[in-house]
């Protein structure tokens, strides 16, 4: 049983608030999670995707009302979207904490779309694929982010499985999961436009080029990909534009929140099959920017920052409007910076940049410049 970054935020969440929702991508390991502490909650878990389930919640409110003394944890609750406003009500007539845990593979957004908010009497938290401090006794750097970080296929280590892992979660998004969401695309299509995505990943999000590709209007292009940010499988990373004396770059950066699920798109399979690919920078970029999303606070915010000129910096993270730190991304043993580099933390105030490779080093090679490991780099984040 691996312990999950996730857990110490949940059971303060449980003992804070009277619903706790966790959200994230199928097969990131919720459930497992909830489970395992079902003894110690004196829960009741029902799956909300199971038949024999369901029925116990013909009469939703007698049943809350049998285990009012229980946590009741509901999964996959976006199926039964109906219910949040009863859960509002119940939650109203006693508001002690711990009384939900809802569990969903979708957004608080996207749940929100055919539900009453829940404001006030709920917390979210995001779970994601596994990270490098979650396994460090496990699994290699660079299995995690060739394999990827989805619990079932990361831990199996066998490659031939988690090639037909990836196929078939791939498959179930696009034919049932997204179409339940509520996304109108035919599977044909969602499928051309995630392997155009993983083809221009990383790279400056543009609406038009897709809508070209596709044959479909800019506003469809919005709607399909505001599913597939909701459904977990893809990350916005914003452009920081506050500096109105320079002319910035203000599209957002799109990324796959999982490695595996981006090589899996692309036919890669092992670390010899990603060296001299084109999206090896960007791959490695995507683990980066993903595995420092998994130990940032809820309020935290992650930015890059480009100019016309070419000052740019891959990765800055903003904490209580301060800079907690800034990062360049290299796949390289022995990496340089150019100038733009040196503007851009000129522009920025940036005090310290570190430059993130994919290997344990800690040395300096300028003045305010540090290279180190990624794990290095998140240890720095969370002290």
């Amino acid at each position: 049983m691996i312990r999950r970054v996730i857990e110490k935020p949940f059971f303060k969440s449980i003992l804070k608030f009277p619903v706790t929702g966790i959200v994230g991508p199928r097969q990131v390991g919720k459930t497992t999670l909830v489970k395992g502490v079902l003894d110690d909650l004196n829960a009741v878990y029902l799956d909300l995707e199971k038949h024999s389930d369901i029925s116990k919640l013909n009469d939703p409110e007698l049943f809350f009302l049998q285990n009012q003394n229980k946590t009741i944890i509901l999964d996959e609750v976006q199926h039964q979207a109906s219910i949040f406003p009863l859960l509002r009500a119940v939650i109203d007539e006693n508001r002690k904490p711990g009384r939900f845990i809802i569990l969903g593979s979708a957004s608080p957004s996207l749940l929100r779309q055919s539900s009453e908010s829940l404001a006030g009497r709920i917390n979210y938290l995001e779970m994601s694929p596994l990270s490098i401090l979650e396994t460090r006794n496990q699994l290699s750097i660079e299995d995690l982010w060739i394999y990827g970080g989805f619990p079932e296929p990361a831990l199996s280590q066998d490659p031939e499985f988690i090639q037909d892992w990836y196929r078939n979660f791939t498959t179930s998004y696009i034919q049932r999961d997204l179409p339940q969401y509520g996304l109108p695309a035919e599977p044909r299509v969602t499928r051309q436009f995630l392997m155009m995505i993983a083809s221009a990943h990383g790279g400056i999000l543009n609406y038009s080029s897709f809508a070209k590709s596709l044959g479909l209007t800019v506003p469809t292009i919005k709607t399909y990909l505001s599913f597939l940010l909701d459904a977990f499988l893809l990350r916005e990373l914003p452009a920081w534009s506050v500096n109105a004396k320079k002319r910035l770059v203000k599209s957002p950066k799109l990324f796959f929140r999982d490695t595996g699920m981006l090589h899996y798109l692309l036919g890669i399979n092992s670390m010899d099959s990603i060296f001299g690919n084109i999206v090896l920078g960007s791959s490695w970029e995507a683990f980066v920017i993903n595995q420092v999303a998994s130990v940032l606070k809820t309020d935290d915010q992650m930015y890059f920052y480009r100019t016309q000129d070419g000052a740019e910096i891959d990765l800055l993270i903003r904490r209580n409007n301060r800079w907690l730190a800034a990062a360049e991304i290299k796949f390289s043993a022995s990496p340089k910076l150019t100038k733009g580099t040196y503007n851009a933390m000129e522009d920025l105030g940036i005090e310290l940049l570190h430059v993130v490779i994919p290997r344990d080093e800690d040395y300096p090679i300028a003045k305010n410049i540090q290279v180190v490991g990624l794990g290095l780099f998140l240890e720095s984040i969370l002290r």
